[in-house]
């Protein structure tokens, strides 16, 4: 992206307040310092050797308790119309610092202090604040202007109207130069969609619609070439200069052109930092302490050879010179930065009241701040609306569609006009009904809530939604996608297989398959809320499954008594019940038909169905325990997700 994107804008954006500076944020941190503590089984230093830092023994056992030090005295500041790069190898400390400024630490594991304006992080603050994570949390089905809108919808407060939220949205996609590509979806590794670049600039856009004060990126550079990536940091750079915005970034290995646009630089080391202070002074600073490349290099690789601890001079490789830059950094900069932090006034270019991200032209006054908070219902709809337009490219598949009609078809050719005499074979189709229409929609809905935790967590940590509407909107939206496929297996199978020839028979056994699609979906959702891991989900509910199909009735009529309570728990049996019953009623006309009081129960399908008969559970109560299950499996996943700190 050129330069004139941040020189040109649409008049309508002076009018919705987006190009009009918020109120400036200044920024200052002091001696932040954080410590983990870690479990060391048997010397195992690994994840030490991952995060680096300092180590204390608080145990001489053989698994001892040890605290490491990720953040040691990390003092710096910054202001609005600058931009700060925090500048580290891996492991050196660069997404904790930038968590602490963001206000996303907490515990008495992290000390020190954060100000904003001289005063500690309030939510006012935290609201205009945008955070961007290292990875592009984004549906891969959504065009770039579908993504910013249904944001906008969640973000923008509900004093605003649809069509001013769709234009501001509008207006952040011409800003950050998004136009060309705002009808191509977003894809991921799977589907084809924007490129790196332009959905690094997406995630981006997500927090400029609330025109934030502070804008804090966590490698927003990451995976993306020389000429995208000066291109990205040339837009973050235009919203530093030109529109008076704090920006803070970490970037892992900046080229020389990006170095350059840089107006701060906190380069870490370990956790400790060997350096603060304009990025123009860097190589000047480290050649006044004996720190000079021996031939011209980019001052961005010859930091990180210093903070990795790998120097050259004369041509030779020496190593371990991180302590002498620490110690050398306390001696010349340290009280340097720390006289400045706290001497710097900001309270004279403080306003009294911080208002909300927005400008009080969104709300048309100048005289108190304005909450605008959307209503549970306006979030319900929203999300609702979302999860329409991105579900259904999931649930309609084209794989899945013909998994499901080609197993429709087998079934419908296996018991083609199967005899109304043949108990067995009908029990067996109206079984594999039971097994395919549990399975299916458990195994689906398990992977649920695991593939939308990382969106989840970082839009209730923007404020977007809450947990309630978020579910409710899950579970209403998955529903009638979720009910047209089995609709379609069982108008096709139904009537191929000759089941009881009649129109209501065959509405009731779709009620009662969808009741059982829906009830199994529920297991689904409970399992992946509770365990919110994939594939751990995944085997669980296989296991579960299979448990509830082997006590359903159809396998073993006689189930050992240590293992009959759980023919009880099992939504197969109470479904397989019901079909059952819509088929033959009580079955006292197929005794008669087969001459079952003539022959007693010798012959063999008087035999198969005769517990069926005695002793069988009443259909209303088969109903009433399917309809528990239906609510009592979505309260489970719901408490479950209400772990989940956002």
């Amino acid at each position: 992206m050129t330069q004139e994107h941040h020189t040109t804008h649409p008049p309508k954006n002076q009018s919705l307040g987006i190009s009009s500076s918020s109120s400036p944020v200044h920024l200052k941190f002091i001696d932040i310092c954080y410590r983990v503590k870690i479990e060391n089984n048997g010397g195992n230093n690994l994840i030490g050797s991952i995060l680096g830092g300092s180590e204390t023994s608080t145990s001489d056992d053989c698994s001892r308790i040890q605290e490491r030090s990720i953040l040691e005295g990390i003092t710096g500041m910054v202001h609005p119309g600058e931009l700060l790069a925090v500048l580290g190898p891996s492991g050196s400390g660069k997404s904790t610092l930038l968590n602490a400024l963001g206000g996303r630490l907490h515990g008495h594991q992290f000390t020190g202090t954060v100000l904003a304006n001289g005063r500690k992080l309030s939510k006012t603050v935290l609201r205009r604040t945008g955070f961007v994570t290292q990875d592009d949390v984004l549906y891969p089905h959504l065009t770039v202007r579908e993504t910013l809108i249904f944001c906008a919808l969640l973000r923008l407060p509900q004093s605003l109207t649809r069509g001013e939220k769709t234009e501001v949205a509008d207006s952040v996609i011409a800003e950050l130069g998004l136009s060309k590509c705002e009808n191509t979806i977003i894809g991921n590794t799977f589907i084809r969609g924007v490129s790196g670049g332009e959905r690094k600039r997406v995630s981006i856009a997500h927090e400029m619609l609330v025109n934030p004060s502070l804008l804090i990126l966590d490698e927003p550079t990451s995976g993306l070439d020389s000429t995208a990536a000066h291109r990205l940091v040339s837009t973050l750079a235009g919203l530093a200069h030109q529109k008076g915005k704090t920006v803070v970034t970490s970037v892992h290995q900046p080229s020389s052109r990006v170095f350059q646009m840089f107006d701060t630089v906190l380069v870490l080391s370990e956790g400790r930092c060997i350096y603060f202070g304009k990025a123009s002074e860097a190589m000047s600073y480290f050649e006044s302490v004996d720190f000079r490349p021996s031939f011209p290099m980019n001052p961005a690789d010859f930091l990180l050879d210093l903070a990795n601890g790998v120097w050259q001079q004369d041509g030779a490789e020496r190593q371990n010179i991180r302590q002498s830059l620490v110690v050398a950094y306390n001696d010349m900069l340290s009280s340097k930065v720390k006289d400045a932090c706290l001497c710097f006034d900001t309270q004279a270019l403080m306003k009294e009241h911080m208002c909300s991200p927005v400008d009080n032209e969104y709300y048309n006054t100048k005289s108190k701040c304005v909450k605008g908070l959307n209503t549970w219902f306006i979030q319900f709809t929203i999300l609702i609306q979302r999860s329409l337009k991105e579900r259904k490219h999931e649930t309609f598949n084209p794989l899945r569609v013909f998994q499901v009609i080609a197993a429709s078809l087998l079934a419908g050719f296996m018991w083609w006009h199967s005899d109304f005499r043949d108990i067995q074979d009908r029990l067996g189709l109206l079984f594999f009904f039971s097994i395919f229409w549990g399975v299916f929609p458990s195994f689906n809905a398990v992977f649920a809530f695991p593939q939308d935790r990382a969106m989840f967590m970082k839009e209730r940590a923007s404020g977007m939604y809450t947990l309630s509407s978020y579910f409710m909107a899950r579970i209403v939206g998955d529903a009638p996608m979720e009910l047209i496929l089995p609709t379609i297996f069982i108008s096709i199978t139904y009537w191929m297989c000759g089941l009881k020839p009649d129109f209501v028979a065959f509405l009731l056994t779709l009620l009662i398959l969808l009741a059982y699609v829906l009830v199994s979906q529920g297991l689904g959702f409970a399992v992946g809320a509770i365990i919110m891991d994939a594939k751990q989900g995944s085997t669980v509910v296989t296991v579960t499954m299979l448990a509830f199909v082997l006590t359903g009735g159809y396998y073993v009529h006689k189930v050992p008594g240590f293992m009959a309570w759980m023919k009880y728990i099992s939504s197969t049996f109470y479904g397989y019940r019901l079909l059952i019953h819509v088929q033959y009623g009580q079955g006292r006309e197929i005794w008669y038909m087969l001459g079952c009081f003539q022959y007693g129960s010798k012959h063999a399908s008087c035999r198969f169905i005769e517990d069926d008969i005695q002793g069988q559970i009443s259909t209303f109560s088969c109903m009433g325990i399917l309809v528990i299950m239906f609510f009592g499996y979505r309260l489970l996943a719901y408490l479950a997700l209400r772990r989940i700190k956002a």
